[in-house]
Parts: structure tokens; sequence; C-alpha cells
């Protein structure tokens, strides 16, 4: 039996993917193991799945002045020293990293073992786990065609991005059910802040909430914190601080989608075909990278983009009866978008690439 090696923490972003490959690494005969931090987020993730979880010393990589500049690389150097012994105990035929700083001391510790790696880079530019980790890697996947002239000459391939095969499942009616929406006539508006909310959605939406429900029965996930208990008996509307295991039957029963830009996100709203409204998180709090998703996603036609520095309820309001009257025309865009088979490149490339 083959032997991989998963790496990738930080974010969900950095873990899904990876979780959405599983199955079919297993159906190919390899034996998975899993590389994070200590106790990131991706440690109850990946144990959720009965994957095997090794953690080691992290530190973040950061492009502006902190005082754990200082001290975080040597935590990176602990990290690489502990990836070089695991490397050692599990003898993995190939590494597979999804990002993330923690990725960065595995996947160079498998250059160091002479282990192949690959990994996934979700943006448009890669970040800086992902340029330190380039050099360490035989192939880099992308999503984006406008991505491969970032990405060094032979290494990129075009893959698109893992989907968790459930979200296709989803159930509407149980979905329908647990909102307890009456009215079945209206279409149903899904909102997305991300896992850890965004209180300039969450505001926008709630200035205008009265209006939105005259059209739409609305599902808010407004993040951890932010709910709003003043709404709770709001008929149409219902609140939750994120879902995981409903996720798939909200999607099913959505018809338009507000979400944020991540590179993941938006992957699995054009792999739904759900017409969207994408407020990418500003350049002022990112290095960009969710502009430069939602803009290409706008060019082809997948998604309507506005500016969180200028959002306002009116200006969503109005992009919201835009997208919806224009559904059919998303929808065909998306449709005809030549969407590739992700997990079975990623795993085809794998198996060509493992030692």
């Amino acid at each position: 039996m083959k032997r991989i090696i998963m790496t990738g923490g930080g974010t969900a972003g950095h873990v899904t993917p990876n979780i959405a490959l599983m199955p079919a690494l297993k159906d190919a005969g390899y034996e998975i193991t899993y590389i994070g931090s200590y106790q990131g987020m991706e440690k109850g993730l990946v144990e959720a799945q009965g994957i095997p979880y090794y953690g080691i010393s992290s530190g973040k990589l950061r492009r502006y002045f902190d005082l754990k500049n200082f001290t975080d690389p040597f935590k990176v150097l602990k990290g690489f020293g502990e990836a070089i012994r695991l490397m050692k105990k599990l003898k993995p035929d190939i590494v597979f990293s999804k990002g993330g700083f923690v990725s960065v001391p595995v996947v160079l510790a498998a250059k160091y073992c002479h282990v192949p790696a690959i990994i996934h880079e979700s943006d448009i530019t890669p970040g800086l786990a992902n340029k330190i980790a380039i050099r360490g890697a035989q192939k880099v996947c992308c999503n984006f065609p406008e991505t491969m002239k970032y990405l060094p000459q032979g290494k990129a391939v075009l893959t698109g991005s893992p989907i968790r095969q459930e979200l296709f499942h989803g159930d509407a009616a149980a979905a329908r059910a647990l909102c307890n929406f009456t009215d079945t006539a209206k279409p149903v508006l899904l909102i997305v802040g991300g896992s850890s909310g965004s209180r300039v959605i969450n505001d926008a939406v709630r200035q205008v909430l009265p209006q939105l429900l005259e059209r739409f029965n609305i599902i808010h996930l407004c993040g951890k914190g932010n709910l709003d208990t003043s709404l709770n008996d709001r008929a149409g509307y219902t609140q939750m601080e994120y879902a995981s295991e409903e996720l798939p039957d909200i999607f099913a029963l959505a018809d338009l989608v507000i979400s944020r830009a991540g590179a993941n996100s938006i992957c699995e709203l054009l792999a739904l075909h759900k017409p969207n409204i994408l407020i990418p998180l500003s350049a002022a709090a990112s290095r960009g990278d969710q502009i430069l998703n939602a803009n290409s996603f706008k060019k082809q036609g997948f998604s309507y983009v506005l500016e969180e520095e200028s959002l306002t309820g009116d200006i969503l309001l109005n992009a919201v009866q835009d997208v919806y009257a224009n559904r059919v025309s998303y929808r065909k865009a998306m449709e005809e978008s030549g969407q590739m088979d992700s997990i079975g490149t990623i795993v085809n490339l794998i198996k060509k690439e493992s030692k």
C-alpha cells in the first residue's frame, strides 16, 4: 500500500480540499496520515475523518513588523526538525500540501528526505507560505488559469479545487424543515460571511432585512458571536453562527448566495452553479487575494462583485434584485465553464509523482 502525508492548516480553506481528496486517495490504495500544528483548527477536522494526525511546531511568516517575527523562525525550525523525524518514521511515498504556514516545514522536510511533494495554491497569486514551499515541490496545482504565470514553468498544473462530494447530495426539504420556512413560494437567499463572520456584511443585511424578506426566505450564517437575538422570531429568517453537517442541505435549498471570495468557497459555488454576489475582503485587511479571485469570477460571468469599502444596505439590496433577475444567465455561464474533474486530476498526479 502506498503512503501519503497530507498537510495544511490555519483556516478551513487549507483543510477542506484535503478532506475532499481523502475518499479518492483511499480508493486508490493510499494510507493517509496528516501533519498539522499542535492544536490548530485542522486537528479536529482531520481527526473527525478517522485519519492519524501528528502535530508539529508552527510559526507564522509575516511581511509586516511584529515582535513575534523574532521568535517564530525558531518555531519553524523546530517544526522542520519534527517533520524530518516524522518523514523517517512514516516513510511516505509522497506529500500533498494545501498550504498554510504549518505546511512549510513539512514540504521542506520532504525535500530534505527526498520525498516528492505536490502543493496546491487556491488563490490567483501564491501566498507567502506557498512561495517558500514551491522550492521543495515537484508540482504546483492551481485553481485559476491566471495563476500559471506566477508559478515556475514545468511545475504548474491547472487542476481546479477539490470539492467535497457531499455538497452535491444535499436535501433541500431537510433544510426547509430545519429553517421552518412555511412560505414555499419564496426563493431562498443564503448569506455566508466566512468562518468568523463579517460585521460589514451582517450589518448591511440587517439594514435592509425587511425589504429582503418581502421577496426571499433568508438563511444567514453570521459567524461565531454574531447572532442578533432580537431577530430570532422573524418569519422567513433563520440565523446560525455556522453550519457543518447541515451545509449540503442548505446549499441544495439556496437559490442565491452572498459570500466572501475565498478561493475554495467560490469554487464550491461554481461547482454547484449557484448565482452569487461576492464581497471580497478588502485590501486593507488582506493581501488582496479575494479581490483578484472575485474579479476573475466576475470576468467569466459567474459572479456579481461588490466592494466592502462602499457596501451599504441599499447597494446590497439592489445587487440581490439584479442577480436574482438575471439568475438564468449566471447559471448558464457556470454550467458552460468546462469545469475539470479536480479530484481525479490531482489523484492521478499524485500517482504519477509518487516515488
